[in-house]
């Protein structure tokens, strides 16, 4: 849109929109904003608005709302997101910076994004291909049982138990524990357990039988945890805006709780310049979703995983693009290393 003043009449009925939940007539934009024109010339450009599908009548009334049109051409023209306040950067450091692991961590994440937000706040486990091996420890718990704890880059703890059908001395636990240690801690997850049975091949005949242990339960730790995981918070907050949708709130429900559309929106949304992806409505009628706004970035290593909030299209952009980047950066910086 090339019209400066049309423009600012569909940024008034945005804001007007969004906090009021009521349809935004002309002479209610004349007395609420400056836009130093009379009410009839709003409402002429209320109607070109109309005509190029960024604003309609949800009915009889003269008040108009913004369509997914609309709200897109406003995002669009949002230069650049706002630093959230003080006290709320504040808030963000102190609540993530006191977790304790990596499920702590997302889960702090998406609870203090919803609150911030208050609509759904999503966030991804960060990936397993961007992650290595931090530790691994092998614990002698008697003669048939050994103890092999797994810490990746990513924070999260995974134990197995291995049970060795022949005796296993001390001796033997630590000397195979050393070897380990040295031939993969920092190895990228994706070939870990190939490197500890590569191990276990140039390993005496007596640690052979625990490292081959090791190298299956390895690889079994990191197959479990290769599947995108998902945490949400404020599922609550959509049944305070049913009026939102004109559909059933229903499908919306459904493909939260099944998360894979979710999962695979968030895998096709590229931020931009200013560090955010937003996406509105959908092309596609039958999409679950196409009734509803998703703001999302990504964070941590390679920004691969990412977080976000899902809303109905009736959002305050502005804040919510900004919580959701700021909660982004202090969320990489919380993250094991």
């Amino acid at each position: 849109m090339d019209h400066p003043r049309r423009l600012q009449v569909l940024q008034a009925i945005v804001e007007d929109y969004v906090h009021s939940r009521e349809p935004v007539g002309s002479q209610a934009l004349v007395e609420r904003h400056a836009l130093g024109v009379s009410s009839a010339t709003v409402r002429n450009d209320m109607g070109v608005l109309e005509e190029e599908g960024l604003i309609m009548a949800p009915h009889t009334s003269s008040g108009r709302i913004p369509t997914a049109k609309g709200y897109r051409e406003f995002v669009d023209r949002i230069a650049a997101v706002q630093p959230l306040t003080p006290a709320r950067r504040r808030a963000i450091q102190t609540l993530l910076e006191g977790a304790d692991g990596i499920d702590d961590v997302m889960e702090r994440t998406v609870r203090l994004l919803s609150k911030l937000t208050h609509q759904v706040a999503v966030v991804q486990y960060p990936s397993v291909s961007s992650a290595a091996l931090r530790h691994l420890e092998l614990v002698r718990m008697d003669e048939h049982q050994v103890l092999l704890v797994v810490i990746p880059t990513d924070g999260r703890v995974s134990q197995r138990m291995l049970r060795m059908p022949e005796p296993v001395a001390e001796s033997v636990v630590l000397d195979a524990r050393a070897r380990l240690l040295g031939a993969v801690v920092g190895h990228p997850l994706a070939g870990a357990g190939a490197a500890v049975m590569a191990a276990a091949q140039q390993a005496p005949p007596a640690e052979q039988p625990l490292l081959e242990a090791a190298a299956a339960a390895v690889a079994a730790v990191l197959d479990s945890a290769s599947g995108q995981r998902m945490l949400l918070a404020g599922t609550a907050n959509l049944a305070q805006s049913t009026d939102d949708f004109r559909r059933s709130i229903g499908p919306v429900l459904e493909a939260l709780e099944e998360q894979v559309t979710l999962l695979q929106l968030l895998s096709e949304m590229e931020q931009d310049e200013r560090g955010v992806a937003v996406r509105i409505g959908a092309e596609d009628s039958s999409d679950p979703l196409v009734e509803t706004a998703v703001v999302a970035t990504g964070y941590g290593p390679q920004r691969r995983a990412k977080l976000g909030v899902l809303g109905p299209t009736r959002m305050d952009y502005p804040q919510t693009m900004a919580a959701v980047r700021a909660v982004a950066s202090y969320l990489s910086r919380s993250l094991p290393s």
